[in-house]
């Protein structure tokens, strides 16, 4: 289970032991000021660098917190690679020690961000404050075995660069390899988007819902490489309306504390979320928006969809507003199955990790006013 950070330590001392070397230990002709200037030029490329992506990407790693967790173990192992390269080409070092050190500084926001996410789903007894001081207390000690097998490894290949970067290769194949496999065993019972979509194909497509182990089993764990619906909840009032009578189009003949527009063009769905909208909304709005995007997509479909799937094919309207509101109907049939097999298949529906934006909106029957 601790391979991955056994590794990692070991890797770690390699790249430790290239970035001394490169900043003149051991070398009388070293200047104290210039290794200096490139130790502070390194940490703050890293201090921007953890407010930028902590900024940019925060939101998303609750919601794809498996995928996030293997980009971090991959890129530290890039960061500890430009460590060990960096003696190589001296007139690129403070450049190259600060990337890694950009990298690194992304991996703490991304892995420390993760790992707390990751120890919620373990403490089972809502005992978390319990599993993170023991998974610390494991993973330390695996970490101090690293160290005392790096104090018989660097030795033995301090003067041989080729035999360093070689031990490197193996341990990061490792590292990576190791990482994987735990992140690929990982079972997560709350649905996000990935395993939403996963699930919701299934049912449509075979009448039945799958367990959390087999959609964990499917779930892609590289970020960036999934399906081309963007789906965005929780987006302000303003994105999908300009004016009184475009709120009441969407608003006309349905009751749910949600407003959706698609636009099958750009393979894009917006949802507008009520005060009053709790996680079950926030699955249904998902669901409807997930629901549209397969109209677009290949594979068979309940014959109401596959009725609307033909109206899109034979000519896609601009907005996509006559099939939205249709899919509202089919979704008063369709959700409720839907989510009671979600519950008897182990799914907590009553939290999701969906990624939903912290825009609310109220708007009245009548449409005589509304509260932005």
């Amino acid at each position: 289970m601790y391979m991955p950070a056994f590794a990692s330590s070991l890797s770690g001392s390699l790249a430790t032991q290239a970035v001394l070397l490169g900043l003149g230990v051991g070398n009388a002709k070293a200047s104290v000021s210039a290794a200096t200037a490139t130790w502070l030029v390194k940490d703050s490329a890293g201090m921007l660098g953890r407010i930028v992506f902590a900024w940019w990407k925060g939101s998303k790693l609750d919601c794809n917190a498996k995928q996030w967790r293997l980009f971090a173990d991959i890129l530290n192992d890039i960061a500890m690679f430009l460590e060990i390269m960096a003696p190589i080409y001296p007139i690129c070092f403070t450049m190259t020690v600060s990337t890694s050190n950009l990298a690194k500084c992304i991996v703490s926001v991304a892995g420390g961000a993760t790992r707390a996410a990751l120890t919620v789903h373990q403490a089972r007894r809502n005992n978390m404050a319990d599993v993170s001081a023991k998974d610390s207390s494991q993973e330390t000690l695996v970490n101090l075995a690293g160290l005392l097998v790096s104090l018989l490894m660097l030795p033995l290949v301090s003067g041989c660069p080729s035999l360093s970067l070689g031990c490197f290769f193996l341990l990061t194949a490792l590292h990576i390899y190791a990482n994987y496999r735990a992140v690929r065993a990982l079972v997560m019972e709350t649905l996000n988007e990935n395993r939403l979509r996963l699930v919701l194909k299934h049912f449509l497509q075979k009448g039945e819902i799958l367990d959390p182990a087999s959609a964990n089993q499917m779930e892609p764990l590289w970020t960036g490489f999934g399906p081309s619906l963007s789906l965005s909840l929780g987006v302000p009032l303003h994105c999908l309306v300009s004016s009184v009578s475009e709120l009441q189009q969407l608003v006309e003949g349905h009751q749910e504390p949600y407003l959706l527009r698609w636009t099958p063009s750009r393979h894009q769905v917006q949802v507008v979320l009520s005060q009053m909208a709790g996680p079950e909304t926030v699955l249904r709005a998902a669901t409807h928006g997930l629901v549209l995007g397969a109209l677009q997509e290949d594979g068979p479909l309940p014959g109401e969809l596959e009725e609307l799937r033909s109206q899109v094919q034979a000519g896609p309207e601009k907005d996509g507003g006559a099939i939205v509101r249709e899919t509202y109907q089919v979704l008063d049939k369709l959700f409720p199955e839907f989510l009671k097999g979600l519950q008897a298949a182990g799914w907590k529906t009553e939290k999701h990790h969906l990624e939903v934006d912290e825009w609310r909106a109220t708007w009245l029957p009548s449409l005589e006013k509304k509260v932005l």
